[in-house]
């Protein structure tokens, strides 16, 4: 068992980013067994969650002669436009059947806002708007976190640069995440992370 000032955090194992989903990453089912694994050796575990209202800026369905995957600028900056996914309370939007979710102590839902997506757990993507879980963690003694989950290369990767930031240490382990690698992403995100301070282990 891990100390109590260690946290795992799960980033969006949910439908619409596994098999046959709406936006499904590569591989995406199988980060649920090790994640389920990995759970017993946490006391702070938390889930987060895609949670877009229908009609969400980020889908190009919003954008008349866009296609998913374009990007886009936003007042908040340059934002790839994705297919419609993770709509709130559609089955897209649960969490995977299989996932222990009963083992976590906070669900945090994000990307709720209409007009600003949200791929880290930490802060919308205006890199300042905070969703909370900075201060639930602080509120735990937690100074060391954990990520895994989907995508690597967005939310994962957006989530980890922020948990350094913050000044948490910070690990990524890749054998529990996929990635999209969209046009290069996944490098650049690997970059990034080991840059920003993240250790990524296998």
């Amino acid at each position: 068992m891990r100390p109590e000032t260690d946290a795992l955090i799960v980033i969006d194992v949910q439908n619409d980013f596994c098999e046959n989903g709406a936006l499904a990453v590569p591989d995406g089912d199988a980060v649920v067994a090790p994640i389920n694994r990995l759970m017993a050796e946490f006391q702070c575990i938390v889930l987060s969650q895609d949670w877009h209202p229908a009609g969400h800026s980020s889908f190009a369905s919003q954008h008349p002669g866009r296609a998913p995957f374009e990007l886009t600028q936003m007042p908040y900056g340059p934002q790839v436009l994705w297919p419609d996914h993770c709509v709130q309370g559609s089955a897209g939007a649960a969490f995977h059947p299989d996932l222990h979710t009963e083992r976590a102590q906070m669900i945090l839902r994000k990307g709720f806002r209409p007009s600003i997506d949200s791929y880290s757990a930490f802060f919308e993507n205006d890199h300042s708007t905070a969703t909370g879980l900075e201060g639930y963690l602080r509120s735990r003694g937690i100074s060391r976190v954990t990520l895994v989950g989907l995508a690597l290369d967005f939310c994962v990767n957006f989530s980890a640069v922020d948990a350094a930031r913050l000044g948490f240490e910070t690990e990524v382990i890749v054998s529990a995440c996929r990635a999209i690698d969209l046009d290069g992403s996944l490098g650049a995100a690997q970059t990034g992370m080991s840059k920003a301070g993240v250790r990524m282990t296998a």
